[in-house]
Parts: C-alpha cells; sequence; structure tokens
C-alpha cells in the first residue's frame, strides 16, 4: 500500500522531456551567461547551409585516449568572416588534429540538446601548435639524418624525363605541361603522370603510393615534380607530415614542388631538392635549367673553335717564319755544301797528283833498271850473245851436236853449227 501511494505521488511530480529540457536551458542561461574561451582538439569540422559543425575533444597527455568531448556550432553569419580569416592567418582550413582556441557560450535547445556557440577562433594559438608541430617533425628528420638527403641530388644536366604527381584534372597540371610543351627553345621533354589526391585527408597517403609507382621503375626518369593548382591554395596540411617527407627526403632522385601558395614553405618544400612556388614555375625551372645547359654546351663549342683558330693561326705563324727562315738555312747550307765540295775536290787533285808523282818516279826508276839491263849496252862492252831458237844460250849443256845457234856482237851477226 505504501509504494502504490509513493508511485502515485512521484506520478503526480513527474515532468515531460520537454520541461526538463527547458529547465536545464533556463539554468544554462541563468548561471552561464558570459563567454569562454577554451582549448580543444577539433576531431571533425562540417559545413551545413554555410553553418560549420564541429566536434571537439580533449585527449589525455600520455595515454592519447579521449578524456573530454562536445559539439560546437558556429552560425553561417559567424562563419562567413571567421573562415576566410582563420584560413589567412594559418595558411590552412580547419581540420581534424588541429588545436584550437575557441570562444564559446553555452547553447541548449529543448530538441536538439546542448551544444558550444562559436563566436571567435583565435588564429595564432593554432599557427604556434602548428609550428610547434612543424618543428618537431624537422627534428625527427634530422635526428634520422635525412633531412638534407635529396636537398643535397643535383639535377641532371639533361633533365628531360619528368615524373610529375599531380591530379589529373588539376588545371595545375595541364599549365605545367603547356609550359614545357611551347617554351620557345624548342626543347623536348617527356612528362609521365602519377595521379595523386592533392588536397584533403587523402594527400599523404596517395602522394607516397605515387613515389612508390615511381620508384619500381626509377631508371626512367631524371627528376620528380609534384604541383598542385586549381583546388584550394590554403589547405596545405597534407604536405607537413613526417612520413610524406621521409619519403621525399630519401627518394633517390631529385624531387622539384610546386605546390602553389605563398605564405610559408611546408615541410615538404623544406626536404625538397627544388622548391617552386606554382607548377608553371616549375616548368620554367625546367626550362631555364636546359637552356644553362645549352648556353654552357654553345660556350664551350665556341671556346673549343677560338683555341682550335687561335693553335692554327699559331701553326701558320710559325710556318711564315719558318718559310722566311728557309732561304737564309738554304743559302747557309748551299755555302757550306759548296766549301765542303771544294775541300774535297783540292784533296782529290792533290791525291791524284801525289799519286801520278810517285807513278811517273816509280816509272822513271824501272825505265833507269831497264836500261840497265839492256843486251846491247853488253854488247858495247864487247860481249855477245848466243841465241838457240830465239832464246839467249845460259848453259852450253843445253846445245846439242848440230844444233844451229847464232851469235850477236856489237855489230853483225854470225850462225855455226854445234859438233
Amino acid at each position: 500500500m505504501y509504494f502504490i501511494v509513493v508511485n502515485m505521488i512521484q506520478q503526480d511530480k513527474a515532468m515531460t522531456l520537454l520541461e526538463l529540457n527547458g529547465m536545464v536551458r533556463t539554468t544554462l542561461e541563468r548561471g552561464m551567461r558570459d563567454e569562454y574561451w577554451v582549448e580543444a582538439e577539433l576531431a571533425e569540422a562540417r559545413e551545413t547551409r554555410g553553418h560549420c559543425y564541429m566536434e571537439l575533444v580533449q585527449k589525455d597527455s600520455l595515454s592519447n585516449t579521449p578524456v573530454a568531448k562536445a559539439s560546437a556550432k558556429c552560425w553561417k553569419q559567424t562563419w562567413m568572416l571567421m573562415q576566410p580569416y582563420f584560413e589567412r592567418a594559418t595558411g590552412q582550413p580547419l581540420r581534424a588534429g588541429m588545436k584550437l582556441l575557441l570562444r564559446v557560450y553555452p547553447n541548449f535547445h529543448e530538441a536538439y540538446g546542448f551544444s558550444w556557440i562559436v563566436t571567435d577562433i583565435d588564429p595564432t594559438f593554432t599557427v604556434g601548435d602548428l609550428a610547434r608541430r612543424r618543428q618537431e617533425i624537422i627534428a625527427a628528420l634530422k635526428a634520422q639524418g635525412i633531412f638534407d638527403m635529396n636537398r643535397q641530388l643535383e639535377l641532371p644536366m639533361f633533365a628531360q624525363r619528368i615524373a610529375v604527381i599531380s591530379s589529373q584534372t588539376a588545371a595545375g597540371y595541364g599549365d605545367f605541361c603547356n609550359q614545357l610543351n611551347d617554351n620557345p627553345y624548342g626543347f623536348r621533354f617527356q612528362t609521365t603522370l602519377f595521379p595523386a589526391v592533392m588536397q584533403g585527408e587523402g594527400v599523404e597517403q596517395s602522394v607516397i603510393a605515387a613515389l612508390e609507382r615511381i620508384y619500381e621503375e626509377v631508371d626512367n626518369y631524371d627528376c620528380v615534380v609534384i604541383i598542385r593548382g586549381g583546388g584550394a591554395t590554403s589547405d596545405m596540411s597534407g604536405f607537413d607530415t613526417l612520413a610524406l617527407a621521409e619519403n621525399v627526403a630519401q627518394f633517390p632522385l631529385p624531387v622539384i614542388t610546386g605546390i602553389g601558395h605563398d605564405r610559408d614553405e611546408s615541410v615538404l618544400d623544406m626536404v625538397a631538392c627544388i622548391r617552386v612556388k606554382t607548377p608553371t614555375a616549375a616548368a620554367a625551372y625546367l626550362v631555364s635549367h636546359l637552356l644553362k645547359v645549352s648556353d654552357m654546351i654553345d660556350n664551350m663549342n665556341e671556346r673549343m673553335m677560338r683555341c682550335a683558330t687561335m693553335r692554327i693561326e699559331m701553326q701558320k705563324m710559325r710556318l711564315a717564319r719558318l718559310s722566311e727562315r728557309l732561304p737564309s738555312v738554304f743559302s747557309l747550307v748551299k755555302v757550306k755544301r759548296e766549301a765542303h765540295l771544294d775541300a774535297l775536290n783540292s784533296r782529290l787533285v792533290t791525291s791524284v797528283r801525289q799519286f801520278l808523282d810517285r807513278q811517273a818516279h816509280r816509272l822513271e826508276m824501272l825505265g833507269q833498271r831497264a836500261a840497265a839491263l839492256d843486251p846491247k849496252l853488253l854488247l858495247s862492252r864487247g860481249y855477245s850473245i848466243t841465241i838457240h831458237k830465239g832464246k839467249a844460250v845460259r848453259d852450253k849443256d843445253t846445245l846439242k851436236p848440230g844444233d844451229e845457234i847464232e851469235t850477236i856482237f856489237e855489230k853483225g851477226t854470225v850462225k855455226s853449227i854445234v859438233k
């Protein structure tokens, strides 16, 4: 009986949900009339009919698990002014993972429940947090010893085989190709597109996947160009990640970035070999690089031609000098040869004369000897010569009886018979 009475009393005092929510709303409006600055991490942000709906979270610093959650709204009139200011100041739009400093006041609606109404966001707080996170990424890259690896690579002299990472439908990719192909010097480039998501949450994984595809055929390319254009110029958060920076820093080909922002360098820009602002600037850089190589080759050709011309002129001058000296040289040689011939002639004449004198003296001696041996000289002295068969008889034993001999005297001859 007691419990029945109590239940009847409770039923009489029970409120409807609308009444209860209304009491909560009234209590909040009376007890929390001020606006409050609150630090929170943005878990989600979406726009609907011009209003921005956010999910805020606070995580434990050690376990990284949520310890508080809340919904927040920024009405259209406020969001239209706040959004461009925030993006200009931070260089990127609101995205999950950002640390925010928001000015809010509580709002409770009987049908939609509790939420915080955002009236302002301090971008300097977010910029400081982004800078801190960027410095943490840079410090991690330097600790690994890879921060300067790609920057130390040199662009090949003839960088004409280009691997391009970009969105296939992006206007920036078309501008890049047109700038390359329509260069005024007639240089030819071979471009291969590796499509990737260039804005939003999928940038990191998409660009890394494109780099992996290029790496599989790395010998076919001279460099990699990462460009974007035609999208939101402020959505650069995907290029400020550790994983993407590690892949670019260690890539074996020089990487050129032209991701289209002027305010600050992204971490991707910092580790890339070459950083330019826009896709067309990337194309202009490649054309300019090839032009410098072409000019260098032309200059080398001119230097070689000048050197060759100088050598030829020097040889011509040397030949001219030799030609001028040749007559005097030949004259000197002629004089020397003539003097040598005269000396030889004189020596020959002297030698012949001496030879002839010696022969004449010899003949004279031989004549004297011949005269001394002349038989007539003996006959004049009273001697005679006996001849047998035309030969002088020196021994009587050579004669036989009956031989006819002839005896010659100074005056006359006598023939006789041997007995």
